[in-house]
């Protein structure tokens, strides 16, 4: 792909307030207008650059923003409180009573109960599909549906979504394209391939250290003000606004994430050949074994990989867990959900992230017990993590022991 996201965000800068790197923070609820009048047009939307209360935006909010939008090739970018305070802001703001979605099978699992079971307080009826498949998609649309809602690459099954196919439909159906992002930045463009509305939970790679929560919605600049609108805007009215000091701190951190997803991806290819070569059920989408392998590649932005994201199938959640146990002991990384953090992050997404989705629905979709999903870190010397890996898995009888650690 031409499109160049980390060199947007390298060609950002801005002063701060006496002349710093880094942008001030103003550290204030509310702000002062010079005249009544200006206070009115604020609150009208007729203003556009002026700060109203930090509930509608902050500067802190606007900069990470700004920097958000160059990343993913969007006229404008809004910040939120967490992925979810995204997710439910733009499904509000398209969806009204009685209508429909499409979305994915395999999804995030708040999102998937919010879809499921929240939804439902407004007669708004979701059809969970194949995304992979276009005809199962196309044939799930109706008059009543007003979004098609994927991951670009899904959690936790690693399914890689076609978002050029899927753009194309939305658009023969003037349907908007919601896709979450979250496990792919930098590898992936959604809007560039024409997605209408692109999120994030910043929480995860964009960060990059797990010590805050924060989303992101990246659009047109249409749809990002109509978020913020104080009459009718999902945004503005469900109070999902970011704190400026972690806007300022995911700000400082996007600076390195096009360093860190390259070896975030590296580590990930390393591991998943390995264990694959070992005769592990893994499933990497940089892996050619892998049924999105090629879509990818046909999508992505090469410099980046194939991102940080791996699961393998040990075959029981008791073995599962007794690994997971062994690996944390063992200085591996920790037993914990979430993902893009510097040490590597694993967890079983049947029984934590994936546990709102039914049995039988796990089943079917393939979400299996033995499953660990691995957010793989960013160790300099992946060699020796993978010899400590294997020992753990051999001394569990996960690889045979006549498989010799190289």
């Amino acid at each position: 792909m031409s499109y160049k996201a980390s060199n947007k965000l390298q060609d950002l800068q801005y002063f701060g307030e006496y002349g710093g790197v880094n942008p001030s923070i103003s550290d204030s609820s509310t702000y002062t207008f010079l005249s009544a009048k200006k206070m009115f047009d604020t609150f009208e939307g007729n203003t556009e650059g002026c700060y109203l209360y930090s509930r509608h935006s902050s500067p802190a909010n606007l900069y990470l923003g700004e920097a958000l939008a160059a990343m993913e090739g969007t006229e404008s970018a809004n910040v939120t409180a967490s992925g979810m305070g995204a997710i439910t802001a733009v499904i509000m703001q398209l969806c009204n009573a009685n209508e429909h979605i499409i979305s994915s099978r395999t999804i995030y699992g708040g999102t998937y109960a919010f879809m499921k079971n929240f939804l439902k307080k407004f007669n708004i009826d979701t059809s969970f599909v194949d995304i992979t498949n276009i005809d199962i998609v196309e044939k799930s649309i109706t008059s009543n549906t007003k979004m098609i809602y994927c991951e670009s690459v899904s959690n936790p099954l690693l399914e890689v979504a076609d978002l050029i196919a899927l753009s194309k439909l939305a658009k023969k159906y003037a349907i908007p394209l919601v896709v979450d992002n979250t496990f792919s930045p930098l590898t992936l463009a959604p809007a560039k391939l024409g997605a209408d509305v692109v999120i994030h939970s910043l929480t995860k790679f964009i960060n990059g250290t797990s010590d805050c929560v924060a989303g992101a919605v990246c659009g047109s600049t249409e749809f990002c003000l109509a978020l913020k609108d104080v009459n009718n805007g999902a945004g503005m009215l469900l109070g999902s606004t970011l704190d400026s000091l972690r806007a300022s701190s995911i700000l400082k951190n996007m600076r390195t994430l096009h360093i860190r997803m390259q070896q975030h991806s590296y580590n990930a290819q390393y591991l998943s050949e390995r264990f694959e070569n070992d005769g592990l059920r893994v499933v990497y989408p940089g892996l050619e074994s892998h049924s999105g392998h090629e879509i990818l590649k046909k999508q992505m932005q090469n410099e980046f990989g194939f991102g940080g994201l791996l699961t393998i199938d040990v075959g029981s959640l008791e073995k599962a867990n007794a690994l997971m146990e062994m690996m944390q002991h063992q200085k591996l990384g920790y037993l914990a959900v979430s993902l893009g953090f510097y040490k590597t992050l694993f967890s079983a997404p049947g029984t934590s992230t994936s546990s709102e989705i039914p049995l039988e629905e796990q089943k079917q979709m393939g979400l299996s017990d033995g499953l660990i999903r691995f957010s793989i870190g960013l160790d300099n010397d992946i060699e020796r993590t993978y010899k400590m890996m294997k020992s753990c898995m051999q001394k569990l009888g996960i690889i045979s022991k006549k498989v010799m650690v190289n």
